[in-house]
């Protein structure tokens, strides 16, 4: 009954509208900014290990930031999420995921950019910035009438986000899950049941120990956190990538079939009886609409929350930090989420024993998958994978608990106090995570991602034209670039 409520809300906030304001706002933004993410990709990826000059406003570096964003990006999305994309939108998810962070790159820069021109620097230093601030400064200087219900909206949004989805229980849940996986597959070893579902030793002893670190971390607030993602982001990334790399070149020889599968499922085309290829609008949406979902979940562009992080950088130009953050998107979808896109289209979708998914779910998806195209005994392959998944998941408990921070720093007018219940109401809901049903977890994150993307993209399709003016200023005065 719960589940099926959720899923209704879930269909009308992910439903045709907000996709299309998703990808409308990405269309716009690359043409206001003239395909920016095609011309500076280049300039981008080298400005993020730029040093930042002079005595600038801000609290961690360019690469600091981006790494908290991407702390915050890279976790189950890239793992669980496009699984569960490709289990319930077919093959042709991956194809719209792909669509979405393409244009998703010049949502990214835009918002992030604008993060830091409407930043506010207080007088001791701190800084407060993101959506919040874009749409009450921006949309005022651009339309002249105060749109502060819509900041406030978005910020109570951040919160919801952070405390009942995309940062609490889908991250905990997908290392509880891939350490299960791991362990204990068969369920052989029983803590306790609560009612029909029950939980094994390695679910809660993996739980109360992340539970245990991600305390350590928050209450440390954001420098211990863009301090902890420094070091991990780029590590986990890495191992994960080599392992994505390993399946490509493994099975270079089902890559064709693999993109035809892609293809043919994006625009709804599903086999038939006989062998011949039918089309259904239904499948191309169901299509659509997952891979949207998912890549939103997985990359952020569009939801604003990378710009909260875009906004603490120590950085002078706001453009200059756009196009550092820009990267994030890139490197979350474009290289990450396509890894795991691929090794499952292989694995499940091409040869002549395609069977597809069946009755896996979650991280069970993504670990056959890989054990099925590296082959070998699959246990090593799963230990890799778990060890991702929960450095992945653990950095984004840490990112989302600073957004929504700082999203209730807003709402409060700066009470620290209840920043500080938040965040022991934050450790709690990390803590109950994994006795959560997978599917209930996530259809709250994909509703609550929803809420947030709609005010933000709202207010970007506004403020374009400024968006668009600052970054030809930039230019102007370094032709160099």
């Amino acid at each position: 009954m719960f589940d099926t409520i959720l899923g209704k809300i879930d269909d009308i906030v992910w439903g045709l509208p907000t996709i299309i304001l998703i990808l409308v706002t990405g269309l716009i933004l690359t043409i206001k900014l003239k395909g920016l993410q095609f011309r500076k990709l280049g300039l981008a990826l080298q400005s993020i290990f730029k040093k930042n000059e002079g005595n600038v406003d801000g609290e961690v570096s360019s690469f600091g930031a981006l790494c908290t964003a991407l702390s915050a990006t890279i976790g189950t999305g890239n793992i669980v999420g496009v699984a569960t994309a490709i289990s319930a939108g077919g093959p042709g998810a991956l194809f719209w995921m792909w669509i979405a962070a393409l244009l998703g790159i010049a949502t990214k820069f835009a918002e992030c950019m604008l993060s830091v021109k409407y930043r506010e620097v207080k007088a001791d230093g701190t800084i407060l910035g993101g959506p919040f601030y874009t749409i009450e400064k921006g949309m005022k200087e651009r339309t002249g009438k105060n749109f502060k219900w819509l900041a406030v909206l978005f910020a109570i949004f951040g919160v919801a986000a952070g405390l009942l989805g995309i940062g609490t229980m889908t991250q905990i849940n997908g290392i509880t899950s891939a350490v299960n996986n791991a362990f204990d597959p068969e369920n052989a070893h029983i803590m306790f049941s609560i009612g029909t579902n029950s939980y094994s030793y390695a679910t809660v002893i993996a739980g109360i120990i992340v539970t245990v670190c991600a305390a350590l971390v928050i209450i440390g607030g954001l420098k211990r956190i863009s301090k902890v993602a420094q070091v991990i982001v780029p590590f986990m990334a890495i191992i994960y990538v080599f392992l994505g790399i390993t399946v490509i070149v493994m099975n270079a020889t089902l890559i064709p079939q693999a993109f035809a599968a892609i293809i043919k499922s994006a625009f709804g085309f599903k086999a038939v009886a006989g062998g011949a290829m039918g089309f259904t609008l239904k499948a191309m949406t169901d299509a659509m609409q997952k891979g949207v979902a998912r890549g939103i979940f997985s990359n952020e562009a569009g939801l604003g929350s990378a710009a909260i992080a875009a906004s603490s950088a120590k950085v002078e130009e706001p453009v200059a930090q756009g196009l550092v953050s820009m990267t994030g998107t890139f490197i979350d979808t474009i290289i990450v989420c396509t890894m795991t896109g691929l090794a499952i289209v292989i694995a499940f979708f091409t040869g002549s024993d395609a069977a597809g998914i069946g009755d896996l779910k979650g991280v069970a998806i993504t670990s056959t998958a890989f054990s099925k195209v590296l082959g070998g005994d699959g246990h090593s392959v799963q230990f890799l994978l778990m060890l991702c998944l929960i450095f992945f998941a653990f950095t984004t408990i840490l990112g989302w608990d600073y957004y929504s921070e700082r999203c209730l720093e807003y709402l409060s007018n700066g009470k620290m106090k209840l920043v500080m219940i938040y965040r022991i109401l934050y450790i709690v809901a990390v803590f109950i995570g994994p006795y959560m049903t997978i599917s209930a977890v996530w259809t709250i994150a994909d509703i609550t991602n929803g809420l947030m993307a709609i005010p933000n993209c709202i207010a970007l399709i506004v403020l374009s034209g400024i968006a668009a003016k600052e970054t030809n200023s930039y230019f102007d005065r370094h032709p160099e670039l």
